[in-house]
């Protein structure tokens, strides 16, 4: 017993030993699950464990002190520029110290000339500083916590604070014409040249495979139906009839009628080699020579019927015919037909600016064939039929789409290190339509700023701008104990050179 009393008064006296646990609460009493000490006072410890040797044990065990780790403190002493702030606020406190401690020396003898001109530097000095500490105080907070008239200026006044910093930023620093000046200082071209210089074939490729995998595991089901649909309201809503007629005239000037032409005949006489589409076409024929004799008189029904009784209405001669001349098409590039295609296009072309008749027909077939549920439910399996191939493109070693874009962006970029000029058209294009949305959205940096700084809180702005200026504002309080000493000095000089004269 007499050895647990000793090892217990060690731990009792030595507190601060650490223990092997460090998720022990801190403590500087000696303590034990259900165990009860009593200390003496020559410090003997005596330790009564009602649950045996484990409970003595714990309460032999010296508590280590937990210590929060550096991050943890949130305190103004772990911000930047807080260690000057302190270093300022000392020096003004001992500078007024200094002062109150000199009035107090020169006190007795302040009937003495050097006496009095002292104890007059050092309470003007002292008055200086209160006063110059009362001012800064009361920037930030209420001095001394006294409910005093206009103090804790900023926190009383930060949402007024915060509109006028926004409006003094964006009407007079950064204002529309400053900042349309210093984009059109910007060398763009310089900067398109060396950010192309610094990207290869490999960075493009691997850009693009990481888009691409987002892109397609972003687009799930309901994405697409959503895209879809809004692919939808984007087609309802543009009018189609100006697209179509431009597109006819790019095609035109291009000479891409001829081939769309050409690329639509092979189409058709290929097509026409399958049995199953020469069986459809003619099931199309039966049905329009149906519906052309339910039109006509009797006797022309009669000479219809006879040819086909004799076979001259055959409806397989008729589709060959027509395969043979699709063939004749494709083959010679100077047939009528071409022509006819060619003036077609062109009258259409014309058609589709000009007469709104056929511009309301056009939008109205759009709007139907965009109503129709086929064409909804094949938008929605081309979408997760373009997930799927990309998904499954992008699992092979070498993706084909991501070689694809990765090689038309190699180009550009070679495009943009190769050609100056190109390089100042984009520039200027790029300077122009930011220069534009500055132009536009100019109101709102005023409201950005504004934002800003009321999101801050009065505790952060009070925050911010001691830990920029703290310590200027603190040096003014070491100012103002200077200058309102020398003051007083000046003051007594004259009071004393009255006297003397």
């Amino acid at each position: 017993m007499s050895r647990r009393w000793r090892r217990c008064s060690r731990a009792r006296s030595a507190p601060w030993r650490r223990s092997r646990s460090p998720s022990r609460a801190p403590s500087t009493r000696c303590t034990a699950t259900r165990a009860t000490a009593r200390c003496s006072r020559r410090g003997w410890c005596r330790a009564w464990a009602t649950r045996g040797a484990a409970a003595t044990r714990a309460a032999r065990t010296p508590i280590r002190r937990a210590r929060p780790p550096p991050s943890a403190c949130s305190t103004s002493c772990c911000r930047p520029g807080a260690d000057a702030v302190r270093r300022q606020r000392r020096l003004a406190l001992g500078v007024l110290l200094a002062a109150a401690g000199l009035a107090v020396a020169a006190f007795p003898f302040r009937a003495t000339w050097w006496g009095g001109l002292l104890l007059a530097v050092a309470e003007a000095g002292v008055v200086g500083g209160l006063a110059d500490w009362f001012a800064v105080t009361a920037i930030f907070r209420r001095p001394l916590g006294l409910p005093i008239p206009h103090t804790a200026l900023i926190p009383a006044n930060w949402e007024g604070l915060a509109e006028r910093v926004g409006a003094m930023v964006g009407g007079r620093v950064l204002t529309p014409r400053y900042v349309v000046q210093e984009i059109e200082r910007v060398d763009v071209a310089d900067l398109l040249a060396r950010g192309a210089e610094r990207v290869s074939q490999a960075d493009l490729e691997t850009a693009t495979r990481a888009v691409a995998s987002w892109a397609a595991e972003q687009l799930t089901a309901g994405t697409a139906s959503e895209l879809v649909a809004r692919l939808r309201a984007l087609l309802t809503a543009q009018p189609v009839a100006p697209t179509l007629a431009a597109a006819l005239r790019i095609a035109r000037d291009n000479g891409w009628d001829g081939r769309v032409v050409q690329a639509v005949v092979l189409g058709l006489a290929d097509a026409l080699e399958r049995p199953d589409v020469r069986a459809t076409v003619a099931e199309v024929i039966d049905e329009l020579l149906m519906r052309y004799r339910a039109g006509m008189g009797v006797y022309p029904r009669l000479w219809i019927g006879l040819a086909e009784l004799l076979g001259v209405l055959d409806r397989e001669r008729i589709v060959a015919a027509l395969h043979s001349g699709l063939r004749e098409v494709a083959k010679n590039p100077d047939h009528p037909l071409r022509a006819r295609a060619s003036e077609i296009v062109a009258e259409l072309e014309t058609r589709l600016t000009t007469d709104g008749a056929l511009a309301a027909r056009v939008e109205a077939a759009k709007n139907e064939l965009l109503a129709t549920p086929a064409v909804v439910a094949l938008l929605d399996d081309l979408a997760a039929s373009l997930r799927r191939t990309l998904l499954a493109d992008l699992a092979a070693p070498r993706s084909e789409a991501a070689a694809w874009i990765a090689e038309r962006l190699e180009r550009a970029r070679q495009a943009l290190v190769t050609d100056a000029a190109l390089r100042v058209q984009i520039g200027d294009w790029l300077k122009a339509r930011v220069s534009e949305l500055v132009l536009r959205h100019h109101g709102r940096i005023a409201e950005f700023i504004a934002n800003g700084v009321r999101a801050l809180g009065p505790e952060g702005v009070v925050r911010l701008i001691e830990e920029h200026a703290g310590d200027d504002l603190q040096f003014i309080r070491v100012n103002g104990t200077v200058v309102g000493g020398l003051a007083g000095g000046a003051i007594y000089g004259v009071h004393l050179l009255v006297h003397l004269l």
